[in-house]
């Protein structure tokens, strides 16, 4: 048996205000004449946080548009763009929820590696180091900050770069900095975290290493979204930390069919990552019957619409793309249902599945 070497975050800092301590971290990375890039969600544009980016010199902030999941092109865009403008960067700062963080790590990567990011949709894929890279969430639940993986939509598919090179060097863990959050959309990135959870803990490539992580970042979500009423600053240390567990779980498992039948919904409607598993998984039932359980009753609970009747109307070629794109997630649907996973999930099935979203 060959086991995964993977990559980690080099440097984690964690506490209330630590943010503030962002200038003096990145400050050692700085390269003569080349600027620190500050890529923050466009949520923050006018808002407090933007006037304290430790700016310097010729530092520039882009307030990215995500609106929708990242592009292939819209990270080609910005990193043709810096390369024009600077010829090279001291390093990407990413300020958001995980699409931001998610644009941050590709377009490092794209600083320095030829082509498009198209070219690097899939497994191992980049060969070149990025530049410096930190991310900073202003959400919890995505755990992008810890993965190896950035999802863009491209072209033909939506696929990671998943590589070595993709993890940030550093991130911030500031819970401050998500206590702002719409009450809907903390919902929704929270529940990515705790279907991680639940898909990475009954899948077939479990082992002690994500159990450990996926075991407390369940139990954290729990806590959070089951066992407390109202909102508070501990929910919001709870759930950075739920989010952080919960992607290590998953960078040495897998997640499974929530996530891979919401790609395919991604790709053809746009339907944003966090909500997008949250349409999924409440007609999962047959695969994660506990799970899913508890997740109705935490919606139910916390007052939350899950959008109903996305896919009606479609049409075969519709249902043709998004199923095609579903399937091409080979390593979910294997931790998800085995090796035998062709002869499980066939293309009747699965256009059934999609049929009911």
């Amino acid at each position: 048996m060959k086991f995964r070497n993977f990559k980690m975050v080099d440097y984690v800092i964690y506490g209330r205000g630590c943010f503030n301590q962002l200038g003096e971290i990145i400050d050692p990375r700085r390269k003569q004449g080349a600027p620190m890039i500050f890529l923050v969600d466009h949520f923050f544009e006018g808002k407090p946080l933007a006037d304290r980016l430790p700016l310097q010199g010729n530092d520039k902030t882009i307030f990215v548009d995500v609106t929708y999941e990242p592009k292939t092109s819209y990270v080609d865009k910005i990193a043709n763009q810096l390369k024009e403008e600077f010829g090279s960067v001291s390093g990407i700062i990413g300020i958001g929820g995980g699409s931001a963080m998610d644009l941050a790590k590709a377009i490092s990567l794209m600083m320095t590696n030829p082509g498009s990011s198209a070219d690097y949709q899939g497994w191992d894929l980049v060969k070149v180091p990025g530049v410096y890279k930190v991310g900073i969430p202003t959400l919890s639940g995505t755990g992008a900050e810890v993965s190896r993986t950035t999802v863009l939509t491209g072209p033909t598919r939506k696929l990671g770069m998943n590589s070595d090179f993709t993890p940030f060097d550093q991130i911030v863990l500031d819970p401050e900095l998500t206590a702002g959050a719409p009450v809907n959309q903390r919902f929704y990135t929270g529940m990515d975290c705790y279907i991680h959870c639940i898909e990475s803990l009954q899948g077939t490539y479990l082992n002690e290493f994500s159990k450990s992580y996926g075991e407390k970042a369940l139990e954290l979500c729990q806590k959070v979204f089951v066992h407390k009423d109202g909102w508070d600053e501990e929910n919001d240390d709870l759930l950075m930390m739920a989010s952080y567990a919960g992607g290590m779980s998953i960078a040495y498992s897998q997640v499974g069919v929530a996530h891979a039948v919401s790609y395919g919904l991604s790709y053809l409607l746009g339907t944003k990552h966090g909500i997008g598993n949250c349409i999924v998984f409440d007609k999962l039932e047959e695969y994660y019957p506990e799970g899913v359980k508890e997740f109705k009753y935490m919606v139910e609970k916390n007052k939350v619409d899950i959008p109903q009747g996305l896919t009606k109307g479609l049409s075969d070629a519709d249902f043709g793309t998004m199923i095609n794109v579903s399937l091409g997630m080979k390593p979910l649907w294997e931790n998800a249902l085995g090796k035998d996973w062709e002869k499980i999930m066939t293309r009747e099935k699965l256009r059934a599945l999609y049929e009911k979203l």
